[in-house]
């Protein structure tokens, strides 16, 4: 048997043909600089060859090979990426891990409740049970031992949010309802012509007007011209906000609606954005300002019926279990061990199992201070990932290969450590575990060292070294090597201020009645473990401008960017969401041959009918049903992944097409463009923010959260027009190499002289160093954490033996 897997001559994306071995059934760190190629090498080469030869041995066909001459020795591969996170408001830590699951059997079989007759408290072990069948159905009663009366039997499906049986009827089991935010949408002491409606603009203005008009005049209730919304009457109010079809309008009129635009049918402004929600199913971009959530005022947020909530094993409720941080949850399974009945015990013995093992693997990996009902779509890609690779260790699989993207991003160093445990056990389970990472700590534990490089894009590709860290230290070309020793130090030349953000015993999340004066005009760093309460302290308290915090308004603008993602569609990559696509279209646009066969700007968007190919609709890729795997992007027979049609393809410009363009990297679209002041403009910025590696077709949703992030920064850069802004950051590192760590502080650096100031929520050891003054939490995650164990300068940090953080630095 094959001690390695043998990579022969890899080419794609930016891979300069590239050879290389990797040992198997050992640990092996891919590293190099952002958009060096890692990833391409990983995924798109490995795990992509892996899969296609073990799906044609089962025999499917037409899977397409990567641009690589042969690969040997590879093994069934699963592949762990950050961006796979859910969506899906029912999704929750609890359903994603199955923990929930074992809770409901436990309620199942061992919740207490009242009896619908006397009242009297039941316990299920004791009531005799019945089964009838009727209708081909199977329904289980039980008999309450205080008054003989029958009734249904609770099952798991009536612990469940997601059943009719258990969810709340008012929100559906979601835990909130969705809620239109009047105030943002409508100006009530403005007129409809001077912008009292926030939806309607431009020419989109003057054809409402007109169309509300004539709906009013229908009505015999005419507008008259400038009218402030607040002096509206019940019935023009109720026909612009609900229409002309709604029930608020017939409760108010016996007039019969108009059939058609001209004559006064309206839709009215709320319905219209009710349906805009439904259709997009909630993604509503820039209009998501229109919309908030409540909670509901039913279930108060547990998303179960009252019938359900009511039950409960040790006096307590599930809805109260699935609230305990997972610290808390593995206390709770202990006391069911030391106080339930040997009887009782025996009957849910392995539920509590299931969660207890599970809840000490998913505490090693520093997520103690989560809780079963956090939603999945709220957690970071880190998060998301390590709770999938919690999961990977309840597998017996051996000789797989799995393919890790960055476990270490949104970890304190302290949790590094277990991390890197988890990462040696899947290798003693005779597994090969291939890890994409720029922690040093974890490349240093690695058996073997793979360096990609020497930079990003066409400057990267090749095989700069692999082997010990020893090798690689010798190796000149060597990026890493400065690295791996922790060699540099904490700031010394920081930076003084007198002026000061003031928080004053703030109680929010687990915040334990925090004070503290947070400087500005300076670089400041938020540190702690993860669920310390570093982001409750800066995004939900300084942030949201807390009653309780003083001195935000010495800005003239707060820009907060964390690293909720950007975009869930496809279609969205880096160069529509900065605007530079729309240059670029009328570059293209003005070139005599386009004038000449009639191209616009539109020819050129592969979102719009024109010049995009019809068979992909400008994606570039058809989806391929994949039967039990999921369906797998497959590159478009028609254009080839060129997204156009031919005679669109055949536009040059510096003898690019527009194709060409989108497969460009920032870096080399710069040098294409710099003859175009505004297009040069905004490439300088992501280059300068650490993004010059981005190819601008490339999909925002297969950006981690610290690319998100700091694109999401780059466009704020691009409209601020306020001199003093306060920055607040959610871990701006995350995805980040060191060798590119100095290019974001040299950014951060600027933005602080020229009077600006930022403060970050960090864990890179590096941006702390760098930093002017720190801010550290803890000392533990959840109800553990919340409190300020230590601020001062990096060096004092350091010298301080309170600090958790300090011990790193």
């Amino acid at each position: 048997m094959s001690e390695w897997i043998y990579i022969d001559n890899a080419n794609e994306h930016n891979l300069k043909g590239i050879s290389l071995r990797i040992p198997k059934r050992k640990f092996t760190v891919i590293t190099g600089v952002s958009g060096s190629g890692k990833s391409t090498l990983a995924h798109d080469i490995l795990f992509n060859e892996s899969q296609r030869q073990y799906l044609e041995a089962m025999g499917m066909q037409g899977i397409e090979k990567p641009k690589v001459n042969h690969i040997s020795g590879v093994s069934p591969a699963i592949s762990i990426k950050q961006q796979e996170t859910s969506s899906n408001p029912r999704s929750t830590v609890g359903t994603k891990t199955a923990m929930y699951t074992s809770l409901r059997m436990i309620y199942e079989k061992l919740g207490i409740r009242n009896c619908p007759n006397c009242q009297k408290e039941v316990n299920p072990t004791k009531a005799i049970e019945e089964t009838e069948h009727v209708d081909g159905e199977f329904t289980v009663y039980q008999i309450c031992p205080h008054c003989t009366h029958k009734y249904k039997k609770l099952t798991r499906s009536h612990f469940s949010y997601n059943t009719i049986e258990g969810a709340c009827q008012t929100c559906k089991g979601i835990g909130e309802v969705i809620q239109i935010n009047m105030d943002t949408l409508f100006d009530m002491e403005s007129s409809i012509e001077n912008g009292a409606v926030a939806l309607w603009t431009g020419q989109y203005l003057d054809y409402q007007l007109s169309n509300i008009k004539t709906t009013m005049d229908y009505y015999g209730v005419p507008l008259e011209e400038q009218t402030p919304l607040q002096e509206f009457n019940e019935l023009q109010f109720a026909l612009l906000c609900h229409g002309t079809s709604s029930e608020e309008v017939l409760a108010l009129t016996n007039i019969k609606e108009p059939k058609t635009v001209s004559a006064g049918k309206f839709q009215g402004v709320l319905t219209n954005l009710w349906q805009k929600y439904q259709y997009k199913q909630g993604d509503m971009g820039k209009e998501s300002i229109f919309f908030y959530s409540d909670t509901c005022s039913d279930c108060h947020g547990t998303k179960l019926n009252k019938q359900s909530r009511t039950v409960s094993v040790m006096n307590r409720s599930i809805t109260d279990i699935a609230t305990l941080d997972l610290d808390q949850l593995l206390d709770w399974v202990e006391e069911c061990y030391e106080e339930l009945p040997d009887t009782e015990t025996n009957a849910v013995n392995v539920y509590l199992q299931d969660i207890k093992i599970k809840l000490t693997r998913i505490k090693r990996l520093g997520l103690g201070y989560l809780t079963l009902e956090r939603g999945t779509s709220t957690l970071s890609g880190g998060e998301s990932q390590r709770i999938r690779l919690s999961a990977i260790l309840d597998s017996d699989l051996t000789d797989v290969v799995y393919i890790i993207d960055e476990p270490t991003a949104s970890l304190h160093a302290k949790d590094t450590e277990g991390i890197i445990t988890i990462l040696k056990q899947l290798k003693e389970k005779g597994n090969t575990v291939i890890v994409i990472e720029h922690n040093t700590d974890l490349m240093r534990e690695a058996d073997y060292l793979v360096e990609i490089g020497p930079k990003a894009g066409r400057f990267g590709g090749e095989l700069i070294g692999q082997g010990s860290i020893e090798s690689l230290n010798n190796t000149e070309r060597s990026l890493l090597k400065n690295y791996l020793e922790n060699k540099s130090e904490p700031k010394q030349d920081v930076r003084k201020t007198d002026t000061y953000i003031g928080v004053d015993k703030v109680t929010h999340h687990n915040l334990n009645s925090v004070s503290v004066n947070i400087p500005t005009n300076m670089l400041v760093s938020v540190t702690g473990v993860s669920g310390s309460g570093k982001s409750s302290l800066i995004f939900d308290v300084v942030g949201e401008k807390n009653s309780k915090v003083q001195g935000v308004d010495q800005f003239d603008e707060v820009i907060t960017i964390n690293q909720t993602t950007i975009s869930k569609m496809k279609r969205s990559n880096v160069a529509t969401y900065t605007n530079v696509y729309t240059d670029i279209r009328n570059v293209f646009a003005k070139l005599e041959d386009s004038k000449a066969q009639g191209f616009t700007s539109k020819h050129f968007s592969f979102n719009t009918n024109g010049g995009r190919c019809e068979t992909c609709e400008g994606l570039g890729y058809v989806m391929s049903n994949m039967l039990f795997f999921n369906d797998m992007e497959v590159i478009c027979p028609t254009c080839k992944g060129k997204r156009f049609k031919e005679e669109i393809l055949r536009i040059t410009y510096e003898n690019h097409s527009i194709s060409d363009c989108l497969d460009l990297s920032v870096e080399e679209a710069f040098e294409v463009f710099k003859g175009e002041a505004k297009i040069v403009k905004v490439l300088q910025l992501l280059t300068e923010i650490g993004l010059g590696y981005l190819k601008l077709g490339q999909s925002l949703t297969t950006l981690s959260g610290g690319e998100g992030q700091r694109l999401k920064l780059s466009t704020s850069l691009m409209k601020k027009s306020k001199q003093n802004t306060l920055f607040l950051l959610d871990e701006p590192s995350t995805g980040l190499h060191p060798y590119d760590i100095q290019y974001l502080l040299e950014l951060f650096n600027r933005l602080i002289d020229k009077g600006n100031s930022v403060i970050m929520v960090e864990h890179n050891i590096r941006m702390i160093q760098a930093s002017d003054w720190i801010i550290d939490l803890g000392p533990e995650g959840g109800i553990k954490g919340g409190r300020i164990m230590a601020e001062g300068t990096p060096k004092e940090i350091k010298q301080n033996p309170l600090s958790i953080t300090g011990k790193y630095l």
